[in-house]
């Protein structure tokens, strides 16, 4: 072969598809803590069926471990309520194990048993009667304006998007509900971000308990050696996604978190110091996690850190269709993997509509909803929304009121909050990846057609 033969082929080798790379083994180990985790959320949690959980949950995952997961095969043991997902010859297989309000926490990789926590309580003793915002009993209303358009408007939502679930609530009724097919009024789905708002009401409750002051710094255990800079991160600085912590990139997927089998004291504390806390906005999962595994230290007791979600907050309101999943350590997961309802989301929105009275009692710190609505210091940079303390700001647009604020969630879950108009309003979706449901365009519609 000459030369110029010799190059020729060369650059058809170079040119060539390249042979896809044999995925390495950690990688397939965080594939089969997501189908394991998602799985076991969506049939004990939901009770969806697992191939309805295929073609939604599993559908928008990322692109690290989404090419793996059809090759991976879920075991169901419901007696056990556990998931398991092979990986690796060499290795026991990713399980997710679920409890009872706890929901599903992922085994470390290599493991096939841990005491997890548990939580003996139930709600009925703090259900105080079957009607609503307790119960569903009397929930819906006629609404106050064009009954039409109204109806119009969320037909439209779901013809056009994966929209899953509407509640709208007017003066403290529900005046307008429709849930796509496979979903209802008691079918739990994963929040994603939208618990991050749960953290900022779980601290609320707290801060209203003397338990924890915002203003001071975190409670994090890992930072409080005498000259560590991070021990000057505040609960607000948290809540503000303000820490001034390195992340990789904007969200930190925490995969290892999430489906890695790793818990939060060991993979999240240890972040270096990038800015001066309070001066940079960066929006990171990781904050959320720091501000609730805080909340753990402030409490000071595992058994009631268990239970303070639930028996401070979740069952007081009447949200007793909604699971908060914990890591295999105990620590509440609080950034994303929450589980809730439709009616649960308006209940909470409702609570600020209340400013945070519920039936007499008072559950947040007197303006605790204008705090969480209140920018202070740095913000989204290139965003139509603003952010507070674990809400965002609906209030740039002229057909929106400007007190508007709300929680957002991936893939489309949303709680809008609107005081001056008293309303709430409601919507949980399945969009897919790269997708985005236009909810200052969706909340503009509706205030519209109520009065």
């Amino acid at each position: 072969m000459n030369v110029r033969n010799s190059l020729v082929a060369a650059l058809m080798l170079l040119s060539a598809p390249a042979a896809a790379a044999e995925p390495d083994p950690y990688t397939r180990a965080l594939a089969a803590g997501y189908k394991a985790q998602f799985i076991c959320s969506g049939v004990f949690n939901a009770r969806r069926a697992p191939e309805a959980i295929a073609q939604s949950e599993l559908a928008g995952t990322q692109e690290n471990v989404a090419p793996l997961l059809a090759t991976l095969e879920a075991r169901i043991d419901e007696a056990a309520k556990t998931v398991s997902v092979a990986f690796d010859p060499a290795l026991p297989p990713r399980v997710a194990v679920w409890r009872p309000w706890l929901g599903c926490a992922g085994l470390p990789i290599g493991a096939t048993a841990v005491s997890l926590p548990t939580l003996s309580l139930s709600p009925p003793q703090f259900i105080r009667a079957p009607d609503w915002p307790y119960g569903d009993v009397g929930a819906e209303a006629k609404p106050k304006g064009d009954a039409n358009a109204l109806a119009a408007v969320i037909d439209d939502a779901f013809a056009k998007t994966n929209t899953t679930g509407v509640v709208i609530v007017q003066r403290g009724r529900i005046v307008a509900e429709r849930y796509a097919d496979g979903f209802g009024r008691h079918i739990p789905q994963r929040t994603w971000s939208v618990a991050k708002c749960i953290t900022g009401t779980l601290i609320g409750v707290a801060a209203h308990k003397g338990l924890i002051d915002p203003a001071k710094p975190a409670p994090v255990p890992e930072w409080q050696t005498p000259g560590d800079p991070r021990g000057a991160i505040t609960t607000d600085n948290l809540l503000r996604m303000a820490s001034g912590l390195h992340s990789d990139f904007a969200g930190n997927r925490t995969d290892a978190i999430y489906f890695g089998g790793t818990h939060v004291g060991e993979n999240v504390p240890g972040q270096a110091l990038q800015a001066t806390p309070g001066a940079r906005f960066r929006y990171a999962n990781n904050d959320t996690l720091l501000a609730a595994y805080g909340l753990r230290t402030a409490i000071g007791d595992d058994a009631q850190y268990t239970a303070f979600p639930f028996t401070e907050l979740f069952w007081k309101i009447g949200m007793t269709h909604t699971f908060a999943e914990t890591d295999w350590r105990g620590n509440f997961i609080l950034s994303s993997q929450v589980w809730s309802t439709a009616r649960d989301f308006a209940r909470l929105g409702m609570l600020y509509l209340n400013g945070g009275v519920w039936s007499g009692e008072r559950l947040l710190p007197e303006g605790w909803a204008r705090y969480v609505s209140t920018p202070s210091g740095p913000q989204p940079e290139g965003d139509e929304a603003g952010y507070g303390a674990t809400f965002w700001l609906l209030n740039t647009r002229d057909d929106i009121p400007k007190d508007t604020f709300g929680a957002f969630g991936n893939r489309g879950q949303f709680i809008v909050i609107v005081p001056s108009r008293n309303i709430v309003i409601v919507r949980r979706g399945e969009d897919p990846a790269g997708t985005r449901f236009n909810i200052a365009d969706f909340v503009a519609s509706v205030l519209k057609t109520l009065k």
